[in-house]
């Protein structure tokens, strides 16, 4: 089986971790490859409801090691916590199932304290961070003024770096901020005390995976968040701050040689948005509320409300573009049957002139959608295991939106749990 990339069409939020759950069951390795702890993949299986942030969600099927690259903004002290409240829960994670790659870089409590003293600065022109110090650290990360996590196997040098990086982010915290700074000894402290716990976990993800591959092993690669919030490509400047896109998956996991055959790109039933900037499908009121309430859209990091509207099949297919999606999971379908009718937006409008592309970033702004209603299928489908066994109206919708993205829709999921899915 090819290696496989699962990824993001549009905001986020599409339900990637319920696909690479369900897909694991084919594949060897799962590695995270970029992004931090800033966004949530909600998995429901056998185990349990679980909201992941950083580890990979392969991390619960028996056999499958679970990678996090060096592409992947590690957050030390939310991994540790996360891989406790898992391990809780009777979810086993060992040095056997999980690796960390020596080359990843290390987010420090520095990274979250600036990124919330910046939001709070820009006051009505945040971007909708969810303050957890990603921005800071790949700013950091670009400037070479990172520490690696493999560094932390070098205690000396380590200390070294340590002290010359803590002078520099110190000036930055006290005098453009007047926050307080972080002393040299604390900060040991807490590398110390992390170092020991991640030691067990690290290693070159890049030999792993050579090996993996030499091996015949299947490699699933899963991204965080969307096409529309990646740095280069996405909504600028309301986007993350790493490469969400497939292209960046054999880069950011270790072994940049990997080639993938197989990209599935998640694009949710309807669409919805986390954060600040354009959203040109938005709903408002009652109609959002209900739609909102239908599908428990809220934040799985920050619980925040997110936004929503119509499947917007204008950035839709740009989302398939950018990332070169081979084939789609459509999810959430079975949030849509309370409607009688089901919106959708079919282009937009931007200064009078309708288009099918998707704007520039700048022109977002006034761009209006344009609507079509299809029939809705008014009945319960999260019992539906089979394409033929779908309303007809439900197969017409899925198939509208396959004409209208180019791409094949392999999957349909009817419901959060593991098995509430349709393969076509």
């Amino acid at each position: 089986m090819a290696n496989c990339v699962v990824v993001g069409i549009n905001w986020g939020d599409e339900g990637k971790g319920r696909m690479v759950d369900l897909l694991t069951e084919d594949y060897d390795v799962v590695v995270r490859y970029q992004g931090g702890g800033n966004a949530g993949h909600t998995v429901v299986n056998d185990k349990g409801k679980f909201a992941l942030h950083l580890l990979p969600s392969g991390i619960f099927r028996p056999g499958v090691v679970n990678v996090l690259g060096n592409g992947v903004a590690l957050d030390p002290e939310s991994l540790r916590r996360e891989v406790e409240e898992l391990q809780n829960r009777g979810v086993e994670i060992t040095g056997e199932n999980l690796k960390i790659s020596t080359r990843a870089s290390l987010l420090l409590p520095w990274h979250r304290e600036l990124d919330a003293l910046e939001e709070d600065r820009l006051g009505n022109l945040r971007f909708g961070s969810t303050r957890q110090g990603i921005a800071p650290f790949y700013a950091d990360r670009a400037q070479k003024k990172t520490l690696m996590a493999g560094e932390l196997l070098w205690p000396e040098q380590l200390q070294a770096r340590l002290s010359t990086l803590a002078e520099w982010k110190n000036l930055t915290l006290d005098r453009v901020y007047g926050a307080k700074i972080w002393p040299l000894d604390k900060l040991a402290s807490y590398l110390f005390d992390y170092a020991q716990w991640l030691k067990p976990f690290l290693c070159d993800t890049g030999a792993l995976l050579a090996q993996a591959e030499a091996a015949g092993k299947r490699i699933l690669f899963e991204a965080q968040l969307g096409a529309l919030r990646d740095l280069e490509y996405g909504i600028w400047p309301y986007t993350t701050s790493s490469t969400t896109l497939a292209a960046y998956a054999p880069i950011g996991s270790g072994a940049p040689w990997i080639k993938v055959e197989r990209v599935l790109g998640i694009v949710k039933a309807y669409s919805t948005c986390v954060g600040e900037g354009p959203f040109t499908c938005e709903m408002f009121g009652p109609e959002a509320d209900t739609l909102r309430e239908a599908g428990a859209e809220y934040g799985a990091k920050t619980g925040r409300p997110r936004r929503v509207g119509p499947i917007d099949l204008v950035a839709t297919r740009y989302g398939v573009k950018m990332q070169g999606a081979t084939e789609l999971a459509l999810t959430k379908l079975d949030v849509l049957s309370y409607l009688d009718r089901i919106p959708i937006c079919t282009r937009y409008n931007v200064g009078g002139v309708p288009t099918d592309e998707f704007p520039f970033p700048a022109a977002l702004s006034a761009a209006k959608p344009e609507l079509a209603y299809m029939d809705g299928w008014k009945c319960d489908i999260s019992g539906v295991r089979t394409w033929q066994a779908l309303p007809e109206a439900a197969r017409a919708y899925v198939e509208r939106i396959e004409t209208a993205v180019g791409c094949p829709i392999s999957y349909v999921s009817v419901g959060a749990e593991r098995d509430a899915f349709i393969r076509r």
